[in-house]
């Protein structure tokens, strides 16, 4: 039992290190113009994530990387993270019906969810940390339609549990994860939707 109290409590100030001690994560960005983004029709969409980005398969409490993706089977990580971009803004942008087409170009610059060890933790630990850069380009003519946009899309990770049960009925970290995404892009352009923007504490990275 004490061994168990002592690597509980290492490992939370492992977690307070690394991730400011329970300190502040959001999901923060602002919004575009619903007078300008009701004009739009989202025709093409471009992910990019960087070859630069490190990525980590440990299974570990927290890898020190800017990708960790567990939750498809081992493969091409970036090009796992691309492809649930991709989905998300599929879904969270269809209501966008303007006469305008535009491409929206994301640079993911980190998407660092849960590992398998991490996910079976309870209490209050476990953020899945995402950032990324968003921009508008006129679908015709390339030119920028927008300024970069930073967004980040924080949010606390299902862990111990909670992760076990809502697995089980299908709604996996994976997910989780789209469905926070969705939100947050429907929300950006224009004010659609829930207004998914918060700031929380929490031990994580």
């Amino acid at each position: 039992m004490i061994g168990k109290i002592f690597l509980s409590l290492g490992l939370t100030v492992l977690l307070a290190a690394c991730g400011g001690g329970g300190g502040g994560f959001e999901t923060n960005y602002n919004q575009v113009e619903q007078s300008v983004a009701r004009n739009w029709r989202v025709a093409k969409v471009e992910v990019v994530v960087p070859n630069s980005l490190t990525v980590s398969e440990k299974n570990s409490y927290m890898p020190n990387a800017d990708i960790v993706w567990h939750g498809d089977p081992t493969g091409d990580r970036r090009a796992q993270v691309a492809a649930i971009f991709r989905d998300a803004i599929g879904k969270g942008t269809a209501g966008l019906r303007g006469k305008q087409p535009v491409t929206l170009r994301v640079v993911v610059t980190q998407f660092h969810a849960l590992t398998p060890k991490a996910r079976g933790m309870g209490g209050n630990v476990g953020v899945h940390d995402i950032r990324f850069d968003a921009r508008i380009y006129d679908g015709r003519s390339g030119e920028p339609l927008t300024d970069n946009f930073p967004i980040k899309a924080d949010i606390a990770a299902l862990v111990g549990q909670n992760a076990a049960d809502a697995d089980a009925r299908g709604f996996t970290q994976k997910v989780e994860i789209s469905e926070h995404l969705e939100t947050v892009f429907r929300n950006w352009l224009g004010g659609y939707g829930d207004d998914p923007r918060n700031s929380f504490s929490r031990l994580g990275r």
